[in-house]
């Protein structure tokens, strides 16, 4: 999928700066930013279930 982003000049500057160090294109730079920031903000969410439960007690399908 192809997806359609506006960069001011300066991210562009620097994003041409760090693809030359890095030796990669602006497009793996910008997928591996993305990977980078879904991973952490995942995370976070599975982070923020821990404990929700607490000691209650989880039902087993049966009637109530």
């Amino acid at each position: 999928m192809r997806a359609l982003i506006d960069l001011n000049d300066a991210q562009v500057e620097a994003l041409d700066s760090l693809a030359k160090r890095a030796r990669q294109s602006r497009a793996a730079l910008i997928r591996a930013a993305l990977d980078d920031y879904l991973d952490r903000h995942h995370r976070g969410q599975v982070e923020d279930g821990f404990g929700l439960w607490g000691k209650r007690k989880v039902a087993t399908g049966g009637s109530s």
